[in-house]
């Protein structure tokens, strides 16, 4: 079955049992079929519209980036060149949250292939992974001008955006990178990155770690070092043997 397939039986089995719940019917008959997240009692499956219903409504990477289509939500949209979504495997054990697209981003439509992004992949190849391994996102899915830390207002429209993407990844690990991704994920405005960094932080089911953007790395060597402590505790937490 392919995963449209799937996605369309799903949605049809949800409706039928918001369908059932309507018209005050409280249990079905298993016929002998598991319904994940479902109670079972002498011999009928008890309806849900909690776990159940929550995993069958998540939208995959594919749903989300038709929901954005061709983005005017905010002021963002009258200077790109490219909506850069996001690119990896979408059911990847970690992910890595920057804050916005560059220029080179901006002209190819995918995160981090600058020199920043160069360094990221560097990073990712020293955690014995490859791009492909991994998603990479931003906070926002478009260019500020100038390269400029986006806006409250913009990241305020794509907000919805990034969190239903890491709803559906679901990852085990969420690396942010520099002071946006942190600021919106943890919620805070007023907070200095070196007093984050180096412990985990929850984010939903996801361990949460705090870096600097590889972008501050390429203008101060020095942070280089703190951010491979941070990516050694990474590996741990992934179970991903650690040498050097």
């Amino acid at each position: 079955m392919s995963s449209s397939e799937f996605y369309d039986t799903a949605q049809a089995l949800e409706n039928y049992i918001r369908f059932c719940q309507e018209i005050g019917i409280e249990e079905l008959p298993s016929g002998g079929t598991e319904i994940a997240g479902a109670e079972k009692k002498n011999g009928v499956v008890l309806l849900s519209d909690q776990e159940g219903s929550e995993s069958l409504s998540c939208q995959t990477l594919s749903e989300i980036r038709e929901e954005l289509g061709d983005c005017t939500r905010c002021r963002l949209c009258e200077t790109r060149r490219s909506i850069v979504f996001g690119e990896g495997n979408p059911k990847a054990r970690l992910v890595f949250v920057g804050e916005g697209p560059g220029r080179d981003e901006d002209i190819q439509g995918r995160p981090f292939v600058g020199r920043a992004g160069q360094l990221l992949t560097k990073i990712i190849g020293a955690m014995k992974l490859e791009r492909k391994d991994v998603y990479i996102c931003n906070v926002v899915k478009c260019r500020p001008p100038g390269n400029r830390n986006p806006e409250p207002d913009e990241v305020e429209s794509c907000e919805p955006f990034l969190a239903k993407q890491l709803e559906s990844i679901n990852p085990e690990v969420i690396v942010c990178l520099g002071s946006v991704a942190t600021g919106l994920m943890l919620k805070l405005k007023n907070f200095k990155m070196a007093q984050l960094r180096g412990t985990f932080h929850q984010y939903g089911n996801s361990r949460l770690m705090i870096t600097y953007h590889p972008a501050a790395l390429l203008r101060n060597p020095s942070l280089k070092k703190p951010v491979w402590e941070d990516m050694k505790l990474v590996m741990k937490e992934l179970g991903i043997s650690i040498s050097g």
